[in-house]
């Protein structure tokens, strides 16, 4: 206070100034700190969003089949080939593909699911997917149940959830069972046979044609000739 001077109009208008000054300097880095503070709080929430939905994702890979088989399967590309050419009946050969085929797309997206959790999981979703990971590069098949339970619980407990209920039974799960596109090519088929189809349509509607023309010529060249021979 003993720097205000209000006994001359000087003074007072200096004094005026200078709270003016002060005023302005402390509302500027005060909006500049809540500034800096909102864009750190903005971008963390970027990241813990960005973060659960990929673990969630990942949740759904691996824990998104209760029932058949719960393990992945490591069989590769060349073990399918293999097994094709060591195969002696032709149909059985090709159900086996067509199993085999699913269980490498199941495969395909464990291993996807299992390298965002290492990128993104916590300490023990880390060690459990790097040992899953390990077992399937040594062409051990594995479960998935004890990385999805852990993974469920830190998803919960993230979105400040109610922890599972006591009396809650959970079967064991396993990766998702994935569609093939066998139903693509039905009806890829379909359409060809739908397009054969047409053209033979065409093809006797082509065929009419010509014969009612060659039978409408015959028939007046004859009229033409009984008419000369009269």
């Amino acid at each position: 206070m003993r720097y205000m001077d209000f006994s001359s109009w000087q003074g007072a208008m200096t004094t005026l100034i200078g709270l003016a000054v002060f005023t302005l300097l402390g509302v500027g880095i005060r909006m500049l700190m809540m500034q800096t503070i909102q864009q750190r709080r903005e971008r963390m929430n970027r990241q813990i969003n960005e973060r659960l939905k990929t673990l969630i994702a990942a949740y759904r890979t691996l824990g998104g089949s209760f029932t058949g088989r719960l393990t992945v399967d490591p069989t590769h590309l060349r073990d399918v080939r293999e097994r094709a050419q060591e195969a002696t009946d032709d149909m059985a050969a090709g159900d086996g593909m067509a199993s085999t085929d699913r269980s490498r797309r199941i495969r395909d997206a464990v291993e996807g699911a299992l390298a965002d959790i290492l990128l993104l999981g916590t300490e023990e979703h880390c060690r459990l997917a790097g040992q899953a990971a390990a077992d399937l590069a040594a062409g051990r098949p594995i479960h998935t149940a004890e990385l999805v339970v852990s993974l469920r619980g830190f998803i919960r407990a993230a979105l400040d959830l109610d922890p599972m209920p006591a009396e809650v039974v959970i079967p064991a799960q396993g990766p998702t069972r994935t569609q093939g596109g066998g139903a693509g090519r039905g009806r890829g088929e379909g359409a060809a046979g739908g397009n054969k189809g047409g053209g033979g349509n065409a093809g006797g509607n082509a065929d009419g044609g010509s014969t009612g023309m060659g039978m409408g010529m015959g028939m007046g060249l004859g009229r033409r000739d009984g008419d000369h021979a009269g």
